[in-house]
């Protein structure tokens, strides 16, 4: 039984302006804006929320297939995804376009300036489930709109339980699409911000949407998280990282740690410390797949945080 991961691959292409955004941009010129950063650094990382949280479950030891759309520019990617032995078995080529991209450009305060291009995103709709795998839990990360909706009826039409993880990708949904997703889905999983969105667009309260589901569960960075289930509340813990240097990611690594505990039949206080350790691990490398560990590491790392061994 595998879990399937419904989403993105993109590369994000990041760029550090050794100055303040606010130097060069005029407040009373805003709008007629033009504007250019001599940006010495570079970096190109690879991502994306279906990429990123494959990764993150191959690093666990878990069983799990991203799916997503591509573009004629992957090949480093899919290079890379081989020799690691990550399957590429349910991503679709759209050789018209390009791979989804991120150019984020970030400032000495921490600013950032952002432009994506979805690219080959924009097809996930084109890529129906597979019929040949045995998927016992999905997942719905953010991806083409159209895509999203459908795949999501998909899961719900077979049966099978899938978190939606709407992330970045909420604000493409009213409220009467998200009330939608929440009665397909087996688990809705967000940080606090997009819990507090979700609650004004649908109308409902936490307590209200875990009604719906199995568990809802809210990521809150440095304060743990929570998970809504059976009537009940329970306080995951955060875990001290080694060092903080790029928070981008984090989510999809604790997303890796909640579909690792489903797959493998945990309870949900040993599921949310998998993923808070995931999310502390991550937190502590730039990038978002540049941290590394084999699963006997981890168990390790688990017994040091939290006293028990898994």
């Amino acid at each position: 039984m595998s879990a399937l991961i419904c989403g993105s691959f993109a590369y994000d292409n990041i760029m550090v302006f050794p100055d303040r955004f606010s130097n060069h941009i005029l407040p009373d010129k805003v709008h007629m804006l033009n504007v250019a950063f001599l940006v010495p650094e570079l970096r190109r990382e690879f991502g994306g929320t279906a990429g990123n949280i494959v990764y993150n479950l191959h690093l666990l030891g878990g069983d799990g297939y991203a799916m997503g759309t591509v573009g004629a520019d992957f090949d480093p990617y899919a290079e890379r995804m081989d020799r690691l032995g990550i399957s590429r078995r349910y991503l679709k080529s759209i050789p018209e376009a390009f791979t989804a991209q991120a150019y984020i450009t970030t400032d000495l305060d921490d600013n950032q300036i952002t432009a994506f291009h979805p690219g080959a995103m924009n097809e996930a709709h084109t890529q129906p489930l597979p019929d040949d795998l045995d998927i016992s839990v999905g997942l719905i990360s953010p991806d083409g709109r159209d895509g999203m909706i459908q795949h999501a009826e998909q899961f719900a039409e077979r049966g099978i339980p899938f978190i939606f993880d709407p992330g970045q990708g909420l604000p493409m949904f009213d409220g009467d699409d998200l009330k939608r997703f929440i009665e397909q889905a087996g688990y809705v999983a967000v940080n606090d911000y997009e819990s507090q969105l979700m609650m004004d667009r649908t109308g409902w309260s936490m307590e209200e949407m875990a009604e719906r589901v199995r568990a809802v569960i809210v990521t809150r960075g440095g304060e743990g998280s929570h998970v809504y289930t059976d009537g009940k509340k329970i306080d995951i813990p955060s875990v001290q990282p080694a060092a903080i240097k790029d928070p981008t990611g984090c989510g999809d690594a604790y997303r890796a740690g909640l579909l690792y505990g489903l797959a493998n039949n945990m309870d949900w206080e040993t599921s949310g410390r998998i993923a808070s350790l995931m999310g502390s691990i991550k937190i502590a490398q730039s990038g978002t797949q540049n941290h590394h560990f084999t699963p006997d590491e981890f168990a390790a790392k688990f017994k040091d945080a939290f006293g028990y061994a898994l």
